[in-house]
């Protein structure tokens, strides 16, 4: 039998690639990761942006997404890189691409990809847990007893069930500090690890060790992600 073969001529090569921060702010921070390809698929046609495609017979815009944070998570360091066939400035694809995006679904940064792998570049992140006022004194205690800990195991559901992970060795840094409307705020450094500790992977090990639980769920934020330098989280692009 002869091998199937799509019609018509190939798609022309990718001569650019962009890597693009974005951020999920408000509401927008229940968006789901397939919710936001859908928007950003969208979002490139309505600006236009030359999008080069892959070959077959189901062609699709070439885009990688980077380790984005779970649904319900607010982050002001969401990656994703895209290739084009005809170059073009990063600044005006920012501005495209950020008018054709909601409110909401920002554009932080656009600049040319540098060489290796965007994913590799993300090796931790950057947190903010907000409080509820009331939380602050059981809170700083709990944090004081898990930072003692060597060890602190959680389990958590996985697709392929239920798996326990060590999540203490992932946190490098965490601070109470008060926010600027004088809720207390926790902010953390996690080390990207397989599987991936979250925050409220964190917030399970605060009630094993202290039986700390918030009065209501903390507002979570990704602050920032990228390579490790020297303890602290820097800049990927």
């Amino acid at each position: 039998m002869a091998k199937r073969v799509p019609e018509g001529p190939a798609p022309d090569p990718a001569v650019q690639k962009l890597r693009v921060q974005y951020a999920k702010r408000g509401r927008l921070r229940f968006t789901s990761t397939r919710d936001f390809q859908r928007a950003l698929e969208r979002a490139l046609r309505r600006a236009q942006v030359p999008m080069a495609y892959s070959a077959g017979f189901h062609p699709h815009p070439k885009i990688s997404y980077a380790n984005a944070a779970a649904t319900g998570t607010a982050s002001e360091a969401e990656y994703f890189e895209i290739h084009l066939r005809e170059q073009r400035e990063p600044a005006e694809v920012k501005r495209l691409l950020d008018e054709a995006l909601p409110p909401g679904l920002d554009v932080v940064a656009v600049v040319e990809a540098q060489p290796g792998a965007l994913a590799d570049r993300l090796e931790a992140s950057q947190w903010s847990l907000r409080f509820a006022p009331a939380d602050q004194p059981k809170l700083g205690a709990a944090l004081a007893a898990f930072v003692q800990e060597s060890e602190v195991e959680v389990t958590r559901m996985m697709k392929k069930g239920p798996r326990t992970f060590d999540v203490r060795s992932a946190v490098l840094d965490s601070e109470l500090v008060e926010a600027d409307d004088g809720a207390p705020e926790l902010r953390l450094v996690l080390r990207h690890t397989v599987p991936a500790v979250r925050p409220d992977d964190l917030l399970s090990g605060l009630a094993l060790v202290d039986g700390f639980e918030p009065t209501r769920p903390p507002l979570i934020t990704r602050l920032a992600q990228g390579p490790l330098v020297e303890g602290n989280v820097a800049d990927p692009l």
